[in-house]
């Protein structure tokens, strides 16, 4: 059976792809479906390619007993858009920009994150918390849970 692979995408990737990267691969590991989905996140820029996530997303994501100190910064790659299946945009700007790097015919696997939530976060964007408060990281954590149980579902409701 061939692994489904979900990459998540945010403008620097050290904020809300990796806290999107472990949140998810959480969920999915809870699921026992490890073997069957690999999850991944970049960014758009390459602004802090080799670094952990911002500390404050790691104290807040470690918190809920998401794991992300493994994680490393890196830009999205060309090759990425034939390996994986989802790639999923934080915001409307980050989508808007892979939009223009991929190629025509992966177009349908670039899509919102959010439309993948199910209650009151729906498509919203997952704003940077970056230059806010502490309140905003937990903005992001609260959105990203509630999509990442939308996201396993879809996936293995299509999964063949």
């Amino acid at each position: 059976m061939n692994k489904t692979n979900v990459l998540f995408v945010c403008m620097g990737n050290i904020c809300r792809s990796p806290t999107a990267d472990a949140v998810f691969r959480h969920t999915v590991q809870k699921a026992g479906l490890e073997h069957e989905i690999f999850v991944d996140s970049a960014g758009t820029h390459a602004y802090h390619i080799g670094n952990p996530p911002d500390h404050r997303a790691q104290k807040f994501a470690l918190k809920r007993g998401y794991q992300m100190h493994d994680l490393r910064a890196r830009k999205v790659a060309t090759d990425d858009f034939n390996h994986f299946d989802y790639i999923l945009a934080m915001d409307n700007e980050n989508l808007a920009l892979l939009q223009q790097r991929c190629p025509d015919h992966h177009i349908d696997k670039l899509q919102l994150l959010m439309r993948y939530s199910k209650g009151i976060y729906s498509d919203r964007e997952v704003a940077d918390p970056y230059f806010g408060g502490d309140q905003g990281f937990e903005m992001v954590l609260d959105m990203i849970e509630e999509a990442s149980q939308g996201l396993l579902e879809h996936i293995c409701n299509h999964k063949a």
